[in-house]
């Protein structure tokens, strides 16, 4: 039990046995914001979990509290508030109650950026960390592409951002088709779809965007975010990995700028993938340079 709930996770056991230093202790996954059910993964990510496997890393992959799986019930849904912090006190108390430590971290999105604030606070548990399309720093409007102004203006926007969450299901029906490459199979659609069936199910996808770090709001995750920032400049001893996609801009949280900005980071890495947008296919679908 996580505070009070029952989160639903995968584990891949095999792997490196815990006994053997050489390796760590377990590559936790942690996904974005509609990540799909954590009992169902879309295809792209059996990709990933399949490839872990092979290369002998014993691996965990955890949703983000609030997406439900119709097979645990509604213990995805906790009765909170879905803000930053509260995903957070999720995640300490996660590795806490599991003991985890020597372990990689790989986080996409707002996994990502959580990602970084656990490590920034759990140096010595922390093995490497690798990370993709996150949010890097605090950023103001001018940082967002194409039409991410206007976008973000509306989904921020009392009313505005109801009528695009939750009776529009936008991230799911708009922002996943525009952030893939490929398209999707009807398998994956409904995978993605399974956990945000109705208004209410949608509400912790609501609170993403207007957690992003824009103009100095809000501002306590803006300090959160300058906190990993110092740790990320500050911290050689822990490996990082940043991979970056070339694609339409407007579909990419990390363009060149970011790129450039990342690499003040303190034992940092950087590999290329060929063409990807927002949510890249993984091991199937492209080349790592």
């Amino acid at each position: 039990m996580i505070n009070g709930q029952s989160p639903a996770y995968i584990t891949q056991k095999r792997g490196a046995p815990y006994a053997d230093h050489r390796y760590p202790r377990l590559v936790h996954l942690l996904r974005g914001a509609g990540g799909g059910r954590p009992d169902r993964l879309p295809s792209r990510q059996s990709h990933l979990i399949a490839s872990l496997a092979e290369h002998h890393a014993r691996h965990r992959a955890r949703p983000l509290p609030g997406a439900r799986s119709h097979r645990h019930g509604r213990s995805g849904k906790p009765d909170i508030g879905y803000r930053y912090g509260d995903h957070i006190a999720y995640l300490d108390a996660w590795f806490d109650a599991l003991d985890l430590d020597n372990v990689v971290l790989v986080g996409h999105d707002w996994g990502g950026a959580l990602a970084f604030d656990w490590a920034s606070r759990h140096t010595e548990r922390v093995r490497g960390i690798a990370f993709m399309e996150t949010i890097l720093r605090p950023m103001s409007w001018e940082d967002l592409p194409g039409g991410g102004k206007a976008r973000y203006e509306l989904l921020r926007g009392a009313g505005t951002g109801e009528a695009k969450v939750l009776d529009e299901n936008f991230f799911i029906e708009q922002a996943l088709r525009a952030t893939t490459l490929k398209g999707l199979s009807d398998f994956d659609w409904d995978v993605y779809r399974a956990p945000y069936p109705d208004r209410n199910s949608r509400r912790p996808l609501l609170e993403w965007p207007r957690a992003m770090p824009i103009n100095g709001e809000p501002a306590d995750v803006v300090a959160r975010i300058e906190a990993y920032d110092r740790w990320l400049s500050a911290s050689p001893e822990v490996p990082k990995l940043l991979l970056t996609f070339e694609g339409p801009s407007e579909t990419l949280l990390i363009g060149s700028e970011m790129i450039s900005w990342c690499r003040n980071a303190a034992g940092l890495e950087i590999r290329g993938w060929a063409g990807a947008p927002h949510r890249p296919r993984g091991p199937a679908g492209g080349d790592c340079r």
